[in-house]
């Protein structure tokens, strides 16, 4: 009874120290290609994951707000963002021309079925995901403030040390 009281303790450990990894989901980018999330990186550095949608307004002001300061994070820290669309297929369509109107510079994958949206448990959009240089989850928000973005970067900077 103790092996297996063990074994369930030693076992747990393991489904809790996993679950800072990111889920294994098949993506396409807006160009088409394939994309596992298990493999998302940015050479060693930090890199941000936002959950978004075209018809989600608080979503496109974040986005925004960051691509306004894009080009600073990414001089001072190495960041990295990967906008994940959670549009359905009938919608997807609308996704590139969003992403080119606004000029967004980032890695934009599409999660037509909410599948890595569900496989991370989020019920809501938008969603930020920060991850660390290995790709392990360090923290999660949701929603969006203006001046929000601010703390994302604070958060990426004591990843990098700065």
């Amino acid at each position: 009874m103790k092996k297996i009281l063990l074994s369930m303790v030693l076992l747990l450990g393991m489904v809790a120290t996993a679950s800072a990894q990111l889920p294994k989901v098949t993506l396409k980018t807006i160009d088409g290609k394939t994309v596992s999330t298990d493999t998302l990186s940015n050479d060693g550095k930090p890199f941000i994951i936002d959950f978004f949608a075209t018809w989600c307004k608080p979503c496109n002001r974040e986005l925004t707000a960051i691509s306004e300061v894009y080009d600073e994070w990414q001089e001072e820290t190495g960041v990295k963002v990967i906008a994940v669309s959670i549009d359905q297929a009938q919608n997807i369509n609308k996704v590139k021309p969003l992403v080119d109107s606004h000029g967004w510079t980032y890695d934009v994958l599409l999660d037509p079925n909410s599948d890595f949206k569900r496989a991370l448990g989020i019920q809501t959009i938008p969603f930020v995901i920060v991850c660390d240089g290995k790709g392990n989850i360090v923290s999660k928000h949701n929603g969006y403030t203006e001046g929000a973005e601010e703390e994302l970067i604070e958060e990426v900077r004591k990843l990098v040390g700065k």
